[in-house]
């Protein structure tokens, strides 16, 4: 085996102004690839990317806010959780 691993071709189509924009980048499969790793990354592990929950998360989300919180960084301004169950040892 040469160690490369085997590859699989993925097309989607664009629109007319997606593909402009893409027209000057000099290595668009690498530069779609990178993207498209960076936004998986991103996703919300939840919904992973669609915004929304289904009904069986949505029950799990609300146990889990029972001792969670979201809270907005005072420093970077960014939302997070919050662990709150350690506040409520009896």
């Amino acid at each position: 085996m040469n160690g490369k691993r085997k590859q699989e071709v993925i097309t989607f189509k664009v629109d007319e102004a997606l593909s402009a924009a893409l027209a000057g980048i000099p290595n668009r499969s690498e530069f779609i690839r990178t993207a498209i790793l960076t936004a998986l990354k991103a996703a919300c592990p939840l919904c992973r990317g669609t915004g929304i929950l289904t009904p069986e998360q949505q029950k799990h989300w609300q146990e889990f806010t029972q001792h969670h919180t979201i809270a907005k960084c005072e420093e970077c301004h960014s939302f997070h959780l919050v662990c709150t169950a350690a506040h409520h040892e009896d």
